[in-house]
């Protein structure tokens, strides 16, 4: 039945987002462009002559790639799940999603699939065969490895979206909390080995923005340190948090406001 459900709202905002194709179009190259700008920082790097030691560019383009993937995937899915909460909290209205027969998470979920995201995705699959044409898979391992990486990636980026969304809860004013998370997210898109110490250890075990794009890029490339493998559990319970935390805060709710 929930999956009857999720079918018919994908397919509800896909129909409404194909009734207006250019305005659909449109959304997704402005989405890819704005997403995408900081791939220029990279080129320009690689064409004045300077690199990231130790890491060609076609390398640096895959851990990009994954990255980018694993963001519009979250995108798609999760992103539009806090300015929905918010709007239904400010208005004191998030009663109309209690009143729904289902999990008001999964109703959220379900009822806000972003389709403007799509050309994040498709822009992600295009760098991502890019790359992996010039670098090739070290082995089948290899794929393996990055699979269940790019999945505790993708894990990490739910954790972070549930997070945010369930802070409207009891904090309305949290609309630049986005922009934070960028901010945080900015280290995954490159390599972690170029940091200092103290960011390669935030970026590994404490906030593992280095999971969404350098460990699965790292796998693939045969460069992995099979200890990583740990993190993988790490990244699915802050997953599992951030939605335990959201059902947590709607049994907080009191009405406008929070």
């Amino acid at each position: 039945m929930i999956i009857n459900i999720y079918k018919t709202c994908v397919a509800t905002a896909m129909s409404r987002a194909l009734s207006y194709r250019l305005n659909f179009v449109l959304s997704m190259l402005i989405t890819l462009c704005f997403n995408l700008f900081f791939l220029l920082t990279t080129i320009l790097i690689y064409n004045s002559g300077a690199s990231f030691p130790g890491w060609g560019f076609y390398e640096v383009l895959l851990i990009q790639s994954i990255f980018t993937l694993s963001l519009a995937l979250a995108y798609v899915l999760f992103s539009n799940v806090l300015w929905s909460t918010m709007q239904y909290i400010r208005e004191g209205s998030f009663e109309v999603v209690l009143l729904r027969p289902v999990n008001p998470l999964f109703f959220l979920i379900a009822t806000n699939f972003d389709t403007g995201s799509f050309g994040l995705l498709i822009g992600g699959g295009a760098m991502f065969g890019i790359a992996i044409a010039h670098t090739g898979v070290a082995s089948l391992a290899a794929l393996a490895q990055f699979f269940l990486l790019f999945v505790a990636g993708f894990a990490v980026m739910t954790g972070f979206q549930m997070i945010m969304a369930a802070t409207s809860f009891k904090w309305v004013g949290n609309s630049r909390l986005p922009d934070i998370l960028d901010s945080i997210l900015s280290f995954g898109k490159y390599p972690v080995s170029i940091f200092p110490q103290a960011i390669k250890t935030l970026a590994s075990y404490i906030i593992p923005v280095g999971m969404i794009g350098f460990y699965p890029a790292s796998a693939l490339l045969g460069r992995l340190n099979p200890m990583v493998l740990i993190s993988v559990f790490p990244c699915i319970l802050f997953m599992l948090f951030g939605i335990w935390l959201y059902h947590y805060m709607v049994k907080l709710y009191e009405g406008v406001g929070g």
